[in-house]
């Protein structure tokens, strides 16, 4: 029986050509079955024969129905009708996907959150960006807005990149090394479908960045975890390797936030010219620097073209807008155009000419020493009552730079402890052993605070907070 809704959104041939696909599905209308006429079904639901009609037409498209000249409709024989009948089985809620589409809302329940590592929300030049936006909205005709991209990045855009790498990082490049991509994601991934004919393997610091790990895993290279000393990746371990390939944040490590001095640098180049191997630059953090100048990227002292240099604005500017960048050393350009010569630049066009617009008009560089300025106070706020409330207690990893620190803890406490100890004070704070590869290398007893999302004036009454849960007996 078919049953119309007058008031529902559904149009009513939708109705009757939905209602009619169950029947045949369930099999309560058999296969060989003669629909009813279109006048005879117009009349009986009381809707124009029209609407029948083109029900029956989407039925017939479909392949649910035939239609025999001069005598109507009919269903027709379908083979292997189990595999369509779940569709109209009871929904069930898939709970690892509602998790995950609600982890982010969940961290809005606690009064402290140390987890966000992307600076406050408020601090986003958004009239700004809203007013360049209009304007290069306004500039554009229907030619530029309904075309492609340009294949690599826009011009104007890399131009951009390219100067400021050079004056802050001491980068050395042209603009067309400067691919433009949707964020460090797409770049890795980009650069495992190029080396993996020839390099299988790649070798990566342990503790890493997950993300990347899970890039390479999943494009089906052979991870190889490489040890760290405090000043950065094992350069013996990484040499007794098999791997060509080394993926590396050496101007703030993730997550320790060690800095990779320039002696470690030069040999870390040397292993690369050794093996005839690609280094992979990541410049994780490397904005935030508070007590010191930024470091020169290993890019700047590469005479080999050995190094990949990776960046992104995800951290600096806004993780919604996904522009990043890599910068590919001249001897794997040419291979790279061959390969990805269909491709085109995943960054959105209209928000590359927006940034554009605030790099070349000066507002980028005002808006990393507001940021700065910012990050600084609340990481000063940080350190300062964490040794107030926590005193010897802890070790702090990664100090003066970036936008998060490690806490060790000294009194036995376990991870899983602190994090549940916390959650239980309202505070919300990140475990680090997700980043470890060889989990028997970590002793279970650090977590994450990041502090860039937090507001200021929450930060030392978080520690207060957190000192109080976990060492008050």
């Amino acid at each position: 029986m078919i049953v119309i809704n007058n008031d529902s959104n559904i149009p009513l041939y939708m109705q009757i050509y939905e209602q009619i696909k169950k029947g045949i599905i369930t099999e309560e209308i058999p296969g060989g079955s003669k629909l009813p006429s279109i006048r005879g079904l117009a009349d009986t639901l009381k809707v124009s024969r029209n609407t029948v009609e083109n029900a029956y037409l989407q039925l017939n498209s479909e392949g649910y129905i035939e239609s025999k000249l001069g005598s109507g409709f009919f269903v027709l024989q379908l083979e292997s009708m189990e595999l369509l009948k779940p569709s109209y089985g009871d929904v069930t809620e898939n709970k690892e996907l509602t998790q995950g589409a609600t982890k982010a809302c969940d961290t809005i329940d606690y009064k402290f959150n140390f987890t966000d590592r992307c600076y406050s929300a408020s601090e986003f030049p958004l009239q700004i960006w809203k007013k360049l936006s209009n304007q290069c909205f306004q500039s554009m005709d229907s030619i530029t807005l309904t075309g492609y991209n340009a294949q690599w990045g826009e011009r104007n855009l890399q131009i951009e990149i390219m100067k400021y790498l050079k004056k802050s990082r001491g980068v050395s490049c042209t603009p067309e090394q400067v691919i433009l991509s949707s964020g460090i994601e797409y770049s890795l991934s980009l650069l495992c479908q190029l080396f993996k004919d020839d390099l299988p393997q790649i070798a990566m610091e342990d503790p890493g960045y997950t993300a990347a790990r899970n890039i390479f895993n999943n494009n089906g290279y052979d991870v190889l975890p490489i040890g760290l000393k405090k000043d950065g990746i094992d350069i013996d371990e990484l040499d007794n390797s098999s791997a060509k390939v080394v993926y590396v944040t050496p101007s703030h490590q993730f997550p320790i936030g060690s800095l990779m001095p320039i002696k470690k640098r030069l040999k870390l180049l040397d292993w690369g010219k050794r093996k005839g191997g690609i280094i992979i630059e990541d410049d994780y953090d490397s904005e935030f620097r508070y007590n010191s100048g930024p470091i020169p990227s290993l890019q700047s002292i590469d005479s080999m073209g050995s190094v990949v240099y990776l960046g992104t604005f995800s951290k600096s500017l806004s993780p919604s807008l996904r522009i990043g960048y890599m910068v590919l050393p001249q001897s794997l350009l040419n291979k790279y155009h061959k390969s990805f010569d269909s491709y085109h630049s995943t960054a959105s066009f209209m928000q590359q000419k927006v940034l554009q617009q605030f790099m070349e008009l000066g507002y980028w560089e005002r808006h990393l020493r507001k940021i700065h300025t910012s990050a600084t106070k609340k990481h000063d706020l940080l350190v300062d009552a964490i040794g107030e409330y926590m005193g010897d207690k802890v070790i702090i990893h990664g100090e003066n730079s970036g936008l998060h620190i490690l806490l060790e803890f000294k009194n036995g406490l376990k991870e899983e402890e602190i994090i549940e100890k916390a959650k239980r004070s309202d505070v919300l704070v990140s475990p680090v052993s997700t980043f470890w590869i060889r989990k028997n290398k970590y002793d279970n007893n650090m977590i994450m605070l990041s502090y860039g999302g937090i507001a200021e004036d929450k930060i030392v009454d978080g520690i207060r907070t957190i000192s109080n849960a976990l060492f008050q007996y």
